[in-house]
């Protein structure tokens, strides 16, 4: 069964049509902004996710490290989150100052974040997804970028401390 979808940024797809047929095994055509792709049903669906991640602005390189069945992506819509009218302003605080925001929020989920107009697309570690879930969601509500900084830092931290138990009990195994 042949998928299709809409893709908004055509021209990165049509750069990149060769690899993306290639690395998913799958059979990409269009017409005009519209994308068909034919392949076995798991390949389509992989397919599908990843041009979804082009659309929501992620580089085909990094839409494609949707390959690894521990990432997926994950899309949040600002609207679902807020009752606020002034989107623009929640978007910039979901940039930040010269995009260093969306790029720290990035740094300690240890997943990659993309905001297309409404969307905020997530690609990560299925572990980590949930933790980038929540700091966006009270970032959008409001909470200071600190307070969601320091508690991402206190969950890092608490994974941290958390694994050489896991290492230890695995030794005791052996």
């Amino acid at each position: 069964m042949t998928q299709e979808i809409y893709i908004e940024n055509i021209m990165e797809v049509l750069k990149n049509k060769n690899r993306i047929q290639k690395e998913l095994n799958v059979k990409i055509t269009n017409k005009g902004k519209l994308v068909f792709i034919d392949g076995q049903g798991e390949k389509e669906y992989l397919a599908l996710k990843v041009l979804e991640a082009v659309n929501l602005g992620f580089s085909v390189d990094k839409s494609l490290l949707l390959k690894d069945e521990e990432i997926i992506l994950q899309t949040l819509n600002i609207k679902n989150i807020t009752k606020r009218n002034d989107l623009e302003r929640v978007r910039a605080r979901i940039i930040g100052t010269h995009g260093k925001t969306i790029a720290n929020l990035s740094k300690l989920t240890d997943c990659h974040l993309s905001l297309n107009n409404n969307q905020v697309g997530i690609i990560g570690n299925i572990n980590n997804i949930e933790e980038a879930m929540i700091a966006l969601r009270i970032l959008i509500q409001g909470s200071k970028q600190g307070n969601v900084y320091a508690r991402l830092e206190k969950k890092k931290r608490q994974k941290r401390l958390s694994q050489p138990e896991v290492i230890k009990n695995e030794m005791k195994k052996k």
